[in-house]
């Protein structure tokens, strides 16, 4: 199943959570231990080329990687069951030389570790489990000086500061923080089963509530991604939401899809259209079906968003009450596996590459032609 898409190239590596592009090279956290994260050379987009790849213990994963200059940011999450070895965090490399990445700090955190973030090369965005909150929070880093990244502020969903004397009002983890995006003064989190949280950073060192949604329940999937547009489109301000076909869930179905919110007045979000893939099968945890992760490159109203089963997927969202499939692509399943689960993607606006990552194997290299 190919519309609109065509492939310039593939490279057979382990599977992975995130890839990001910077000039003529990939980066990609894997999934899986003990391979942590793989620099490729994608200047001949044809015949990508791995240059080296962190390796990991077994009781960890460093499945998020950003990537700003000569610095590169990987996330310390716990893998499996507990370890006294393990240690949660932020690992900072310099990448000057692709072949032999070299770790030059370590932005320690408690619990788990770190989840999803973002990083613009002045600030890194994080999720971390931190002593006295229960669940991620979002916290802003420094990154200035990558030798000594230093917390600014921290956000979270009221009910989590334990140690504050909050009192948690729902089922285990369920409200944390998963990833938070920075567009201008403002900060659109992700909170899992805790919708998202619309914040006013014009002051980096205190966070203000703007608003939050939630709508699981009675959806049942949890949101994965808020991604504000940077342009308006019909005259109204845009943020475009993924929830995430995942097992902890509220119900088997519907299958995870993607929501369009109007936040012009952004004190007061409004869900105004979805988008889904017809899949009316109950979740499947050997083979997930339904959505995950939008490129976070936005450019123009197309944006490619990924479906795990269901590949790759091109949605307009130009009319922004009626978004619509305009492409979709479905990758070879990586070497060893029998299916797919496409998991994140990255759009390079310099050569309009789109950069496929499949979470059990595979880097496609993609041109849009539709």
């Amino acid at each position: 199943m190919t519309k609109g898409f065509r492939q310039v190239g593939r490279a057979e590596i382990p599977g992975g959570g995130q890839v990001t592009v910077q000039g003529t090279h990939a980066y990609v956290g894997h999934l899986d231990p003990p391979h942590g994260t793989t620099i490729l050379d994608v200047s001949d987009p044809k015949h990508p080329e791995v240059l080296s790849t962190i390796m990991l213990p077994d009781y960890m994963h460093s499945h998020k990687v950003r990537v700003h200059g000569d610095v590169m940011l990987v996330n310390n999450e716990r893998y499996g069951k507990q370890h006294p070895d393990f240690k949660g965090g932020l690992k900072i490399y310099d990448i000057a030389d692709k072949h032999n990445p070299r770790e030059i700090a370590f932005f320690r955190c408690a619990g788990g570790g770190i989840h999803r973030f973002d990083y613009d090369g002045d600030y890194a965005y994080i999720s971390p489990q931190v002593e006295g909150w229960h669940g991620n929070v979002a916290m802003i880093v420094d990154m200035h000086d990558p030798l000594k990244p230093t917390e600014v502020s921290r956000w979270w969903m009221p009910g989590q500061w334990v140690a504050g004397g909050e009192t948690p009002t729902w089922e285990g983890m369920r409200t944390r923080c998963h990833h938070p995006l920075r567009l201008g003064d403002r900060l659109y989190i992700s909170y899992w089963h805790g919708g998202f949280g619309i914040v006013d950073i014009a002051d980096i060192t205190k966070p203000k509530t703007v608003s939050i949604l939630d709508w699981s329940p009675p959806y049942p999937c949890p949101t994965h991604t808020a991604l504000p547009i940077p342009h308006s489109i019909k005259g109204r301000r845009i943020l475009v939401c993924t929830d995430e076909e995942v097992s902890d869930r509220l119900s088997p179905t519907p299958n995870a899809f993607l929501w369009v919110v109007d936040i012009t007045e952004e004190t007061k979000p409004i869900p105004i259209a979805t988008f889904r893939v017809p899949h009316d099968q109950p979740f499947n945890k050997s083979c997930w079906f339904g959505a995950h992760q939008p490129m976070e490159q936005v450019h123009g109203d197309v944006l490619f968003v990924t479906w795990f089963a269901g590949g790759l997927r091109a949605v307009d969202i130009s009319d922004p009450y009626a978004p619509k499939e305009v492409g979709s692509y479905m990758p070879e399943p990586g070497k060893g596996h029998s299916i797919v689960q496409s998991n994140d993607v990255f759009f390079d606006k310099t050569t309009g590459l789109i950069y496929l990552l499949d979470r059990l194997g595979g880097l496609d290299i993609l041109e849009f032609v539709g």
